[in-house]
Order: structure tokens, then sequence, then C-alpha cells
């Protein structure tokens, strides 16, 4: 073979390897952000709230064949995390199976998260509903491990809470009660416990909170949890989780 053939043989290969890449860089651009679209759908309607979806290094092309990711990082839009407004939720859930199965529509075998709740989210939470409209300002003291909730204009009476954890769940305690005898209505006070406690009681994909922190600005969560089977889509959403057609 002359020289110039071999020259054009090999301008060939490279051209044709430099296509096949592109091809491939090319589908697994694409496939991934569709893929992490179709698995948004999926966790939202567990966690209640719309999800940003970070998938691992694993290339998707391969995950398409075995169905298995080994982990799947979920940040929550920022805005609100069910009824809690302004909260924060940074998800990561290991060893994603979506092999289909009698259990259900796939498995994790493990997953954690760190919460975050501004006092300016917990006020705007309070306030939102009817029995917290009286509620003025939200203080939170991290040496103390309490937040302050002020009602009324000008300090016109307060009362204090402190969130703790007790066998995976958080529950909030008064802990200043004798302010309750200036005249504050017992409703008032155990609707806002209410509020805050089911703002720190949504824990998704079956995990359970291991440890609370009040800080100078919020509240901050840790859960943790270990294997959950994913349930089916409801009917509703069946289809247009299956129009993703990539993890089906």
């Amino acid at each position: 073979m002359t020289q110039p053939k071999r020259s054009r043989l090999a301008t060939i290969v490279v051209i044709v390897v430099v296509a096949l890449v592109a091809v491939l860089v090319g589908a697994e651009v694409y496939i991934r952000n569709r893929a992490t679209t179709c698995l948004a759908q999926s966790f939202e309607s567990q966690l209640g709230t719309g999800v940003d979806v970070d998938l691992s290094w694993k290339p998707v092309l391969l995950q398409l064949v075995d169905r298995q990711i080994p982990s799947v990082t979920l940040d929550s839009d920022d805005t609100a995390f069910g009824p809690a407004k302004e909260m924060q939720v940074h998800a990561e859930v290991e060893d994603v199976d979506l092999r289909d199965s009698a259990e259900g529509a796939g498995t994790i075998g493990s997953s954690s998260a760190d919460v975050t709740w501004p006092t300016s989210g917990i006020l705007a939470t309070v306030q939102a509903q009817s029995v917290g409209a009286l509620v003025t300002s939200v203080t939170a003291d991290e040496t103390a491990g309490t937040l302050t909730f002020t009602v009324g204009g000008q300090g016109l009476a307060e009362f204090t809470a402190r969130p703790v954890v007790e066998d995976g769940v958080v529950t909030v305690e008064t802990t200043d009660a004798s302010i309750l005898g200036i005249g504050l209505p017992t409703a008032l006070v155990d609707g806002v416990v209410q509020i805050l406690t089911s703002g720190l009681q949504q824990y998704p994909l079956g995990m359970q909170a291991t440890e609370v922190k009040v800080t100078d600005s919020g509240v901050d969560l840790r859960l943790e949890g270990g294997r959950f089977v994913l349930p089916e889509a409801p009917a509703d959403q069946q289809q247009q989780q299956n129009s993703c057609g990539l993890l089906a």
C-alpha cells in the first residue's frame, strides 16, 4: 500500500472515531437530561415538592442497560418543602435499583438528607395559617437551642419553643410556660407549635430524624434512612413517567 493511501485510510479512521465519540457524547448528554427529568418526576411524587436531580458518574447509557444507579442527588427548589416555606432540602440516595418487582417500582439502598429552615421561612409558614396570623417575628437562639415567637407588635408577648429528636421524630416543646400567664391563648401557642412540628416531620423515602439543631439563622435537621421500596406511581402519573421511555 502506498503512503498516500495509508495516509487517507488513517484520516478516514480518525474521522470515523471522532464522529462515533461525538455521537456517544451527544447521546449521553441528551439521555442524561431526559433521565434526570424522569427521575425528578418519580421522586417528586415521594417528596411532595419540586426537586433538581443530579445523577452519579456512571454513564446513563450503561444505567439504561441494568437500570441500576449508584447514587442520585436531590435538591429542593428552595421555595418550599411541602407546607414549609423556604425550607431547603439536600438529599443523597444510594444504590437505586429501578427494576420492577412484586414489591414496587424499585428500591433504594440508603438515603440521607440535610434540611435547613430559616426563621424567615418559619415565620412565613406560621403566618400563612389563620392560627398564626398574630405572630410577628421569629428569632433563633443557638446557645439555648430555642425559637422565640413574638405575638403582636413591639413584643407584646412572646413564647419559646425547643425542637428535639425522640425515637427518630422531631417533637417541639414549649420551654417558657410562664409566659402563658400573661394571657396568650393556649390555642394560639398550641397551633403554632403544631405548625412548627408538622414542618419538621416531613420524612420522605422512609428516612428518620437523627439530629435537630437550632442555629442563629433557623433550624437544621439531619435525616437518614435505609432500604426503601419505591411504590408504583398513581395511575394518572404512570403514563407521564412512561412517556420518558428511558428507564421504563
